[in-house]
C-alpha cells in the first residue's frame, strides 16, 4: 500500500506542476499580447516555452520594439525571434529645414578627400577602437539602457562595420564596476549592456548571425573609475 500511496502522490504533483506551467504560459502569452496592442504592434504573434517567449510575424522595422515590450512583461525570462530575423531602424523623419527653398549661395569648394574604408581585419579593429575611445557607448547609470549619446555612438560604429567585408564577424563584450549587488549582479548588468549595443548593430546594417555578444561582470578592470564601466567591440 506504501508504495501505491507514493506513486499516486507522484502522479498528482506531476498534473498539478503540469496544469500550473500551462497556466503561466497562457498568462503570460495574453499579457505579451495586450503589451503588445497596447504599444501599437499587434501585427505579429508570441508564444511562450514556460517563461521564455518566441515572437514571430512582425515586420522587420517593427521587431526590435516588439522584443522590448515583451522583455518588460513582468514574469518574462528571456525573448527571441522565430529564425533569423533581421530588425531594421525606422527610417528617421525628414527634418523641417528639408523642405526649405535652396539658397543662392553655394558652398565654398574643398579640396578635402575622404579615406577610404579599412578592409583589413586590423585596420576596422583599430577604427572600432578610435571610434570608441572618441565616443565611448554610455548607459544610464546602473541600468542596461543606452543615453541618446551612447545609442548614436552605436550606431555610428554599426555603419562604419556595414562598410567592412561582409564575412567579418564581432564580438561585443561589456564590463562593469562591482556594485552593492555583488559578482553576480555585474555580469547580469554587463550582459545585458553587451546585448542592447548587439541589438543596435544588428538593427542598423548587420546580421544577428555576425554578431554575438558576452558579459564579463568585474572580471576584467581596466584602470578604475569609468573605464571600468566599458563596453568593447571586437573583430573576430
Amino acid at each position: 500500500m506504501v508504495p501505491i500511496a507514493v506513486l499516486v502522490t507522484a502522479l498528482l504533483a506531476g498534473v498539478v506542476t503540469w496544469v500550473q506551467a500551462g497556466h503561466i504560459q497562457r498568462d503570460l502569452a495574453g499579457r505579451a499580447r495586450a503589451a503588445l496592442v497596447a504599444a501599437g504592434l499587434p501585427a505579429g504573434d508570441v508564444s511562450f516555452d514556460g517563461r521564455d517567449a518566441t515572437l514571430s510575424g512582425f515586420p522587420p522595422w517593427d521587431a526590435l520594439r516588439a522584443l522590448d515590450v515583451v522583455e518588460g512583461v513582468d514574469g518574462v525570462r528571456a525573448a527571441r525571434f522565430d529564425g533569423d530575423v533581421v530588425p531594421v531602424a525606422p527610417n528617421p523623419a525628414p527634418s523641417p529645414s528639408s523642405s526649405a527653398p535652396p539658397t543662392t549661395s553655394s558652398p565654398p569648394p574643398t579640396t578635402s578627400t575622404t579615406a577610404p574604408p579599412p578592409t583589413d581585419k586590423a585596420g576596422v579593429q583599430a577604427e572600432i577602437d578610435r571610434m570608441l575611445t572618441e565616443t565611448p557607448i554610455s548607459f544610464v547609470p546602473d541600468t542596461s539602457r543606452l543615453t541618446p549619446e551612447g545609442e548614436q555612438a552605436a550606431r555610428d560604429i554599426a555603419i562604419a562595420l556595414a562598410k567592412a567585408p561582409a564575412d567579418f564577424r564581432y564580438r561585443v563584450t561589456g564590463h562593469v564596476a562591482r556594485g552593492p549587488g555583488g559578482e553576480s549582479a555585474a555580469l547580469k548588468l554587463s550582459r545585458d549592456r553587451a546585448r542592447a549595443v548587439a541589438r543596435v548593430l544588428t538593427a542598423n546594417g548587420l546580421t544577428t548571425k555576425r554578431v554575438t555578444y558576452r558579459g564579463l561582470g568585474d572580471t576584467r578592470p581596466a584602470t578604475g573609475g569609468e573605464e571600468d564601466r566599458r563596453v568593447e567591440i571586437t573583430v573576430v
